[in-house]
């Protein structure tokens, strides 16, 4: 398809390690970046490690009128804004073919809708960035067991996690800016992979139709007096406060449309993992078969003494969200393609130049945004919630979660508080 010139929006943390995906891409050349901070960085290390000529762009206008596509890397509050100004630059003529947004796509169901509605104004395909759905594990052990899932029939259940020590940003810290806590930060990527390992082989990622959902959410360590102070002063926010939740739970029950059979999907993300960092987990069971995903099974460990680690502090070269930098250390040498950052590169890439959304676009990302307000809602009623259930379709529409107000000790610490 020739070269494709793609555009980052952002110069983050999440915009920085998808440039590392880069580089074991063919075909596609970072060209540009904008961004309010990190841009002449992000450029000169696109540049040095031989990802594209990228150049810095004053705006979101300039940027779009010099690539094949832009991808949305900047905070979950500004999604809106952006996308805007994007649908500014197409009306005035910026040659675009597609335009990628990171998760979540919205904070809340609104906020999505209202992406959603901006993508179709633009009419441009559009990519949702999931990247668990595109890990290398994944596909495999659905290529190696499709002819158990023909035979036997598809998986029953499936259960996904993630779990870190906690963000690098403070916005992402702070429920107001963010949408909310851990929930919102990473269990949407364990929901959308169960959601995907549970669909029958064939089927659109879509498929099968969500019918209720349970969930927990709970403040456990950064909620204790000395690590709400350590968050305080290392990122200004004060769970004392404003809490967010740092560990959620719960279980997503999905319908087959065609013959009505429920399967289920357990998700859990956590950032209170102060193992070795960040720690991808999935398994699911079909009937006469199975698969487990353990992201820290790696093939390569070192060990490092006391007093080397005095000497260099470089905790995370080894792995994302590390806590350690000395002992026994478990190293991903590929961690930009271990989750799937990559395959999630080319797939949107190529979709665009064949004029197609891609594999995930932004409606399935409005419909795991549903899936992650519904998850709140229903830990805030402490029930089961009825997702066929016509008035919670109606409240999920308009909902804004008490942690995403800023009223998270209402039910993260109660009578408490």
């Amino acid at each position: 398809m020739g070269t494709f010139k793609l555009g980052y929006i952002g110069a983050g943390f999440i915009a920085k390690f998808q440039m590392k995906a880069l580089q074991s891409v063919r075909g596609i050349d970072l060209v540009g970046v904008t961004a309010l901070k990190g841009a002449e960085e992000l450029a000169a290390s696109a540049r040095s490690n031989g990802v594209g000529d990228c150049k810095v762009y004053p705006s979101i206008l300039e940027l779009c009128n010099h690539c094949d596509a832009v991808a949305v890397f900047a905070p979950n509050f500004a999604r809106i804004e952006i996308v805007e100004q994007i649908l500014e630059a197409v009306k005035a003529g910026a040659p675009l073919k597609g335009v990628i947004c990171e998760k979540p796509l919205g904070r809340t169901v609104a906020e999505a809708k209202r992406l959603v509605e901006l993508g179709k104004a633009m009419k441009l395909p559009t990519a949702y960035f999931e990247n668990q759905i595109h890990m290398k594990a994944i596909t495999a052990q659905l290529a190696q067991l499709a002819p158990q899932q023909r035979s036997m029939g598809p998986f029953m259940l499936a259960r996904a996690a993630e779990e870190h020590a906690g963000p690098h940003e403070g916005w992402f810290w702070d429920p107001t800016k963010q949408g909310g806590g851990v929930l919102c930060d990473m269990a949407c990527h364990c929901i959308a992979a169960c959601w995907y390992v549970l669909t029958p082989l064939g089927k659109p990622v879509d498929f099968l139709q969500p019918v209720s959902v349970t969930a927990d959410t709970a403040l456990l360590k950064w909620g204790q007096p000395q690590w709400r102070k350590r968050l305080l002063d290392k990122m200004g926010v004060d769970y004392g406060k404003v809490p967010a939740e740092d560990f959620a739970t719960g279980l997503v029950t999905f319908r087959n449309p065609e013959n009505g059979q429920l399967v289920r999907g357990q998700f859990t993300s956590s950032w209170m993992y102060d193992k070795q960092g960040l720690r991808l987990s999935m398994d699911a069971l079909g009937p006469g078969y199975a698969f487990e995903l353990n992201s820290l099974q790696t093939p390569l460990q070192i060990f490092i003494g006391d007093e080397a680690a005095d000497a260099v502090a470089d905790a995370e070269t080894a792995l994302e969200k590390s806590t350690a930098s000395r002992g026994l250390l478990a190293i991903e040498p590929n961690e930009a393609d271990l989750y799937g950052y990559t395959d999630e590169h080319i797939d949107a890439c190529r979709a665009f130049a064949a004029g197609k959304d891609a594999k995930l676009n932004w409606a399935y990302g409005l419909e795991v945004t549903k899936l992650c307000q519904a998850a709140y809602m229903a830990a805030e009623r402490g029930k089961t919630l009825d997702l066929t259930c016509p008035q919670v379709q109606k409240d999920l529409d308009g909902y804004v979660s008490l942690i995403a107000q800023g009223r998270g000790g209402e039910i993260l610490f109660g009578k408490r508080l």
